[in-house]
């Protein structure tokens, strides 16, 4: 059995939804606690008849459990070898642990894969770990061991990425490194395209992998098109543009580093071509005075919102930046919006975005609901998993 420090029992009635298979147990559930347990131990979940319902990490919060195991059984190093082999075995089925074309995908996905609380992305032979729970950061060694006997010679390195995931009440001195193995930030292909990853300066674990499908849809509309590439990070979404044939290509973010990592993917698969040109700006201040200038815009901003106190600004925001993409496109332009809130449901981000075009005065018309790829497989018994949400649009 679990080696676990305390047993939870919930309140009478409230076991229905881990009984559903929902890894996450409200502290407004808990009815009483056996044991002190501290963040990350493990514990275990009983209803209020006593009757075992899951193993989970405890966490300070309004989570107060995340559930790894709904059955009674061992959770030993064998435990969590079996998670990432089964997590492994379905990236193999969608054709992506030995592709020569695609070298980057999401190994781990959290509760999508029954590991609350981690995340693994492969880089080549390296992959990059980040732990947003105690419980799993206190694992990250055996979760190494774990990816190292299952990936076999793929793998060379581990790096851990949790300095800034980890809960910071936690007071834990986390520091990024490698658990095993070495290497340097090198180049991965996506559908055929090189980019360099830096996982140790770069956002989230180095790279969003889970825009690679949009990336491809969009070739398939570039031809003959002006492009903006909006919030543009490394680059993605540009590059995918001249791929496809665009017209002219213009990539804008904030960031100087990420403009300077744009421009050295662009150099990279597209030397010398004029088409591209690459700009630091604010987004708003960017699209002023852009009327008929693009025929097609990428809107892929950061989360306007990481919590529900926030969510009606984040709507907010939503509604204007797309507002001003529909205000400046040329007719018969198509627009590419998403919304990587999590807290933000599909259904009202499309009314935000729909708000938008009433704002702007403009017909709009929908050809596709986007989001995550396979890779990032969403458990359908936790639905919150589903955080990306995008949206192509034709404008009148």
């Amino acid at each position: 059995m679990a080696d676990f420090t305390s047993t939870f029992h919930l309140k009478k009635g409230k076991e229905q939804s881990v009984k559903r298979f929902h890894p996450w147990i409200f502290s407004g559930a808990i009815s009483r606690m056996d044991g002190r347990p501290d963040e990350g131990d493990i514990v275990r979940v009983l209803s209020f008849d006593g009757a075992f319902l899951g193993f989970g990490h405890y966490q300070i919060g309004s989570i107060s459990v995340r559930l790894f195991s709904f059955r009674n059984e061992t959770i030993d190093n064998a435990f969590w070898c079996q998670k990432i082999r089964q997590a492994f075995l379905l990236r193999k089925a969608l054709g992506l642990t030995d592709s020569l074309e695609t070298t980057a995908y999401r190994l781990v996905y959290a509760e999508g894969d029954g590991l609350p609380g981690l995340i693994v992305d492969v880089y080549g032979p390296t992959a990059v770990m980040q732990c947003h729970t105690v419980g799993m950061y206190r694992l990250r060694e055996k979760l190494a061991l774990g990816l190292k006997e299952v990936m076999g010679s793929r793998l060379e390195a581990v790096y851990d990425k949790s300095a800034k995931t980890i809960p910071f009440k936690a007071g834990i001195d986390a520091r990024d490194g490698f658990i095993f193995g070495t290497s340097i930030p090198g180049l991965v292909k996506e559908n055929g395209l090189s980019f360099r990853v830096d996982w140790e300066e770069g956002q989230k674990t180095g790279f969003f992998i889970d825009q690679r499908d949009n990336r491809f849809l969009l070739q398939s509309y570039a031809s003959g098109r002006d492009v903006l590439n909006m919030f543009c990070y490394t680059g993605g979404f540009s590059f995918s543009a001249l791929q496809g044939g665009a017209r002219s290509v213009h990539s804008v973010d904030s960031s100087e580093k990420a403009i300077a990592l744009t421009r050295e993917n662009v150099d990279r698969n597209f030397p010398g071509d004029k088409r591209h040109q690459a700009f630091v700006a604010d987004a708003f201040d960017f699209m002023k005075d852009k009327n008929d200038r693009y025929d097609l815009i990428v809107l892929d901003p950061p989360a306007f919102a990481k919590h529900r106190d926030a969510v009606h600004q984040a709507l907010q925001g939503y509604k204007r930046l797309n507002a001003k993409a529909f205000e400046q496109i040329r007719p018969g332009g198509i627009v590419f919006t998403f919304s990587c809130s999590q807290v933000v449901s599909k259904e009202r981000f499309r009314e935000a975005v729909f708000s938008g075009a009433v704002l702007a005065g403009r017909s709009v018309k929908m050809l596709h609901q986007l989001g995550h790829p396979p890779d990032h497989p969403v458990d359908l018994f936790h639905p919150e998993g589903e955080y990306l949400k995008g949206l192509v649009l034709f404008v009148e």
